[in-house]
């Protein structure tokens, strides 16, 4: 059989070479036309169609060689379609695999062309940037529109691939075809679900992706994970990650994520209720709901490091900690000491086990369910945040039984310690540590080329854009953020090992973005941690309408990423939609402000659901654009991706908090104006941050 999946030789290294856009070339033409520019006004017309004939040529030698693979990997399949009809006909199943793998082989030398495609299109999209910042007016405008949706148009051929589809259902119908425990009778057209089963297509259609810039509701919720995807695992990661695959263990993880979100939002309706029982002033409700996130900014670390060593560990003592933290909360009532309350607040933070959610989901979790493990563990923090103000809102009862109190304060510290206790009962039957050996040698991350399968391999891949990057790297106006292409392959492998190494890794856009993530949660949490202040100081709400209006809130996050993953992310540029909801959040923090008219329920409600929803799709966007740019050595290891943006998070959320316990000295008549003001500066800060930067973003 012939062998479809030998490496490239080096003089066909060199012919791919020769077909990525011509940078230099570009590059010094464009200086050439600045200095005709500036000698004589008249040659603007020339340089706009003396440019653009030259970028066409380029664009169409990147095409036509990109049919001409195209035609190549064609007739491989055609070949390989034959020694399928003739194993079927002998009935010779001992060849099956091997020609399985010689698919995949095909499929690998797809996504090598992927590659090309895309290192090609970040070419075209850098030299057109360059031209505008240089000449001093818009030719991207120009060029994009007079050449988009021309029927003859080489430019759309770098982002829309239909002979693409064709060869992904080939080897897409094939590979199912093949499957040793579906026989030869199974088609990919009676059962969908099969086409996406085998590591290398998922691959392949992240990869068009990312060059369509297309994106459904499933990718979309669960980049907001930040767990990056390994695109292309060896066949022995993607074993060993099967090994570890137990299903009733990944809805545990899930489950943790859920509980956590419920104990972090279930007190929100009374926190200030609670502070009064206790002799307390109610803008103590601030520090009281903060003060889960003191812990939380420590525990990510802690827990994240653990994760390295084991799951299930950091799982029981997470489990054990939030038992006795919302024990103690609700025993507070009793003893009337608010320093109770404090301390078990502090242990439910303390018990932050997010981190080995992360983690677990990266390295037990096959390739093909990662994606829909990612949004799993989202969808069950949005459902766990609209549920716990929801069960709040049920707990309107009052009684003593062995001296201590059940009360609308206490009886959410003691429903969630049941629910942990139940869920620690679960942890200890059911869920399944993998093997420790598999977890200290877990895989290590890859780049976000999406082309790695072994150090040959990746050594074959990048050369070509290795030596783009470093003529790239000549320009002055080179983007920063193209320093994660220029990590070498030995470093792009290695987890970073302390949080100033992975500082170093981050550039200007992706630290706007951590920056955006700040301010979304910090207006989030000033809104929904001083709503049942605000509300009974306004209009005298009782807990009920507090924990409905909460609930309510919280309902509202997966309708808005549904419509935003499905619709609005395909419609715009991501990057026009996370400007947009910037100033939206804007609009709604300044339409909340109290000034000179009454404040009446139709403008809190109104300008509250304008932040919480626009904030809703800020996160979402923010981190699908971060998913992308931040540095593939931040996937895994004690200090990566998911990491960073958590603790980001949860340091808004203790500013946040703090702002509201400080601005209670003021008194209720000011507080809601003095917690606007720092998250209305923070926002006009993180516009004017990324308007600066808006360009350099992926």
């Amino acid at each position: 059989m012939v062998n479809f999946g030998k490496k490239l030789k080096e003089t066909q290294i060199q012919e791919w070479q020769g077909y990525y856009i011509n940078y230099k070339l570009m590059k010094k033409k464009v200086k050439n036309y600045v200095q005709q520019i500036e000698v004589s006004e008249q040659s603007r017309e020339y340089v706009l169609k003396d440019f653009s004939r030259i970028l066409d040529k380029q664009i169409e030698k990147i095409v036509l060689f990109l049919l001409e693979q195209q035609g190549e990997l064609a007739s491989r399949l055609f070949i390989l379609g034959q020694e399928h009809d003739v194993l079927v006909q002998q009935q010779d199943g001992s060849k099956l695999s091997e020609l399985q793998e010689s698919y995949r082989d095909v499929g690998r030398e797809l996504l090598r062309l992927l590659f090309f495609v895309e290192m090609n299109a970040i070419g075209v999209r850098k030299i057109l940037k360059k031209f505008d910042k240089r000449c001093g007016y818009k030719f991207t405008n120009y060029f994009v529109k007079t050449r988009a949706n021309h029927p003859y148009s080489q430019l759309r051929q770098i982002f829309k691939h239909v002979g693409i589809s064709a060869v992904v259902g080939t080897i897409s119908r094939n590979l199912a075809d093949l499957q040793e425990d579906k026989g030869n009778y199974t088609s990919i057209y009676d059962h969908p679900g099969l086409a996406l089963q085998d590591p290398i297509i998922g691959s392949i259609n992240q990869a068009v992706d990312r060059l369509t810039n297309s994106t459904d509701f499933l990718h979309y919720l669960g980049k907001h994970a930040l767990i990056l995807p390994e695109e292309l695992p060896t066949p022995s990661e993607d074993h060993a990650a099967n090994e570890r695959y137990h299903l009733m263990s990944l809805v545990l993880n899930l489950a943790n994520a859920f509980l956590y979100m419920v104990n972090t939002y279930i007190i929100v309706p009374t926190a200030d209720d609670y502070s009064l029982s206790l002799g307390a002033a109610a803008t103590l409700c601030g520090a009281v709901i903060g003060s889960m996130a003191v812990a939380q900014v420590f525990s990510s670390v802690y827990f994240s490091a653990w994760s390295n060593k084991s799951y299930m560990k950091p799982l029981v003592f997470s489990s054990i900690v939030l038992l006795v933290g919302n024990t103690l909360y609700a025993l507070a009532y009793d003893f009337n000491s608010i320093y109770l309350l404090l301390v078990g607040r502090l242990f439910c933070g303390l018990g932050s086990a997010r981190a080995v959610n992360r983690r677990y989901i990266t390295d037990c979790v096959p390739l093909h369910l990662r994606m829909k493990a990612s949004a799993g563990f989202v969808s069950a923090s949005a459902l766990g945040m609209a549920c716990g103000p929801a069960v709040a809102c049920l707990l309107q009862t009052n009684f003593k039984f062995l001296k201590i109190t059940f009360n609308q304060d206490t009886l959410p510290g003691w429903i969630m310690a049941l629910s942990w206790f139940l869920y620690l009962l679960c942890l200890w039957t059911t869920f399944s540590e993998p093997p420790k050996e598999e977890i200290e040698d877990a895989p290590l991350p890859k780049a976000n080329s999406g082309l790695i399968e072994n150090g040959s391999l990746q050594k074959v891949i990048t050369q070509p854009l290795l030596v783009s990057e470093e003529e790239m790297k000549q320009d002055e106006d080179e983007d920063e953020d193209c320093d994660n292409s220029e990590e070498s392959s030995e470093e792009i492998q290695k987890p970073v090992t302390s949080i100033v190494s992975a500082y170093k890794l981050l550039t200007p856009s992706v630290k706007v973005q951590l920056l955006i993530y700040f301010m979304l949660k910090y207006a989030m949490e000033i809104l929904l941690a001083e709503s049942s202040v605000v509300t009974t100081y306004y209009f005298i709400w009782s807990t009920s309408n507090v924990a409905i209006f909460l609930a309510c809130l919280g309902l509202t996050v997966l309708p808005v990423n549904i419509l935003v993953g499905s619709y609005l992310s395909n419609i715009f540029e991501e990057r026009q939609v996370l400007l947009a909801s910037e100033i939206l959040v804007c609009l709604g923090i300044v339409l909340s402000f109290h000034v000179v008219i009454p404040y009446s329920v139709l403008q809190y409600v109104g300008s509250a659901l304008i932040t919480f929803v626009a904030a809703e799709v800020l996160e979402g966007v923010n981190l699908n654009l971060l998913s992308r740019v931040m540095s593939s050595r931040l996937s895994k290891g004690t200090y990566n991706g998911g990491l960073l943006s958590t603790e980001a998070g949860t340091l808004a959320r203790v500013f946040a908090d703090s702002t509201i316990t400080l601005a209670g000295y003021w008194g209720m008549s000011r507080l809601l104006n003095a917690t606007l003001l720092p998250s209305l500066f923070i926002c006009i800060f993180s516009i004017i941050a990324t308007c600066f930067t808006y360009n350099s973003m992926y």
